[in-house]
């Protein structure tokens, strides 16, 4: 499953890299909680709730059924 999401990340992470920022995969539990790590300019955005929840969440929830949540360490 966390290549599965690997694979999800990598078709946002381009939009993310315009912007000056990128998301690292820390972990996917048993759960179906993804774990991931902003970085660069998503680190201190403003918009980041956004971007993780209406963004990432949304193209990994797509790609990778049984993920319930993706949250930000």
């Amino acid at each position: 499953m966390k290549q599965k999401v690997e694979n999800a990340l990598a078709k946002i992470r381009p939009a993310l890299q315009r912007d000056g920022g990128d998301v690292e995969l820390v972990d996917v539990d048993g759960e179906g909680i993804v774990k991931v790590r902003l970085t660069g300019a998503c680190g201190g955005c403003p918009m980041a709730t956004v971007t993780l929840k209406q963004g990432i969440e949304k193209v990994v929830k797509e790609e990778v059924p049984g993920i319930k949540e993706v949250v930000a360490v």
